[in-house]
């Protein structure tokens, strides 16, 4: 549809006052499609925003049960989840949210086998993901298709948020983060993390996602959160020539 029908436009109401988003702005949105992989602590948010939005269409890739140790952080779930696959649970929670749009769940674990097919259609690509095994296969991915990939991380009390838009020569998350230089143990199971951190930064993921697909940011970016000063850095990216993902060797 080329139109908002009168129940969008009251419950787009909102973008709809803004001059940044307006009615173009919000068919925009509506025509895109959004794919969010992990719908753990950054998917949460992420989802609940890109949701509230009207993406047009939203797929959300998990391969996880729903356990109590997930409720500190993940507030898509409720107790009465728990057992229950993440991708389903988190379906039926948006769709109370906004039953407009369309949904799609996909219980799985993302492979090099499967990616093309679950991604294909993509306008962008969320990594909401808490390993580096699907991080490294997304930024390859992401890059060989030409796809935005915006990226969060948060571990213990510091978070990061990072776009990577290969419409354009853009350095790629191997560039920053080599993947002889992880390591594979660091994960918020053995570190911790403070709940919130995760909220700001899935947030501000969704947020990205709309302003790209707004066309009000191009180009790529990373920048740290400090969960206890609540400072955030940005830092100049430049691409590594060495790359084993986006280098010229």
């Amino acid at each position: 549809m080329t139109e908002l029908s009168d129940k969008e436009r009251l419950r787009y109401s909102r973008h709809l006052l803004l001059k940044e988003v307006g009615e173009q702005g919000q068919l925009a949105l509506k025509q895109a499609h959004v794919a969010v992989v992990g719908c753990g602590g950054l998917g949460s948010p992420a989802l609940f925003y890109l949701a509230a939005s009207g993406i047009g269409k939203l797929t959300f890739i998990d391969h996880d049960e729903v356990e109590l140790s997930n409720l500190q952080r993940q507030i898509l779930y409720k107790v009465n989840h728990l057992g229950q696959q993440k991708a389903k649970a988190a379906g039926k929670v948006l769709t109370s949210l906004n039953n407009d749009i369309t949904l799609t769940p996909i219980n799985a674990r993302l492979t090099q086998e499967n990616i093309a097919e679950l991604l294909g259609e993509a306008d962008i690509i969320l990594d909401c993901s808490d390993n580096f095994t699907t991080r490294y296969l997304l930024n390859k991915y992401c890059y060989q298709t030409n796809k935005v990939l915006i990226a969060g991380a948060a571990i213990a009390t510091q978070g990061q948020l990072m776009c990577f838009d290969f419409r354009t020569k853009s350095p790629c998350y191997a560039c920053i983060f080599p993947a002889d230089s992880q390591a594979p143990t660091e994960n918020c199971g053995n570190f911790g993390v403070l709940s919130p951190i995760l909220g700001i930064i899935g947030a501000q993921q969704a947020l990205l996602a709309v302003n790209v697909l707004l066309g009000h940011h191009q180009g790529s970016m990373f920048c740290s959160l400090d969960g206890m000063s609540l400072q955030q850095r940005p830092y100049r990216l430049t691409k590594n020539p060495e790359c084993e993902c986006c280098g010229l060797m």
